[in-house]
């Protein structure tokens, strides 16, 4: 199963100040990942601070993939995410650090021995996915819960994976906003990880 490619219509002002379409096509990064073959992530858009300058700048998805927002900013993606297979559920955890490399976010990657999925990681951020196509399953630390399309998860910053038990492809929309974890979530984090 193949899903359509995303169309993205950009707007803008002209120089009197009319609004004006600036892009109308295909997304400019479709980017698939070499270490989690058939995992597609779409990049739609970002801002890089709060508020976020409205003006007719540069396309912010040209350049390297980032996994999390920017500093004070959003980022918006699909992402495709294939059926996990038998072997990348025994084997997966050993190529965590090089995918999350790929993503620009090496230190995301929470995977240990024991841990429920090999792709859990941790964002300090909130994002939320919604199930657009297929089916998923959201790992936690301590439990999972299965989605449907057109159920919306609210990350908040928590230690997670997303696993397709479904058998079948599935296409995910995320909107991830820049975070600071509360002073108790933190200290938390860091007892836990010392």
């Amino acid at each position: 199963m193949s899903f359509r490619p995303i169309h993205r219509v950009v707007t803008g002002h002209d120089e009197t100040g009319n609004a004006i379409v600036v892009s109308d096509g295909p997304l400019p990064v479709v980017k698939e990942l070499a270490n989690i073959p058939g995992t597609v992530f779409h990049e739609v858009w970002s801002t890089a601070g709060t508020p976020p300058v409205v003006g007719n700048g540069e396309d912010p998805t040209v350049g390297d993939l980032v996994l999390s927002p920017p500093a004070n900013g959003t980022r918006i993606r699909f992402v495709d995410i294939p059926p996990d297979s038998e072997d990348f559920l025994a084997h997966g955890a050993a190529s965590m650090k090089a995918a999350f490399s790929e993503v620009g976010d090496t230190a995301a990657s929470t995977v240990k021995e024991d841990s429920p999925h090999p792709l859990m990681h941790r964002t300090e951020s909130i994002d939320y996915g919604v199930v657009i196509e297929g089916e998923m399953t959201l790992v936690l630390d301590d439990s999972a819960v299965d989605l449907k399309q057109g159920s919306v998860v609210i990350q908040r910053g928590t230690n997670h994976a997303w696993a397709n038990r479904s058998g079948k492809p599935c296409r995910m929309l995320f909107i991830l906003i820049d975070g600071q974890y509360a002073p108790e979530i933190a200290r938390a984090l860091r007892d836990r990880n010392a």
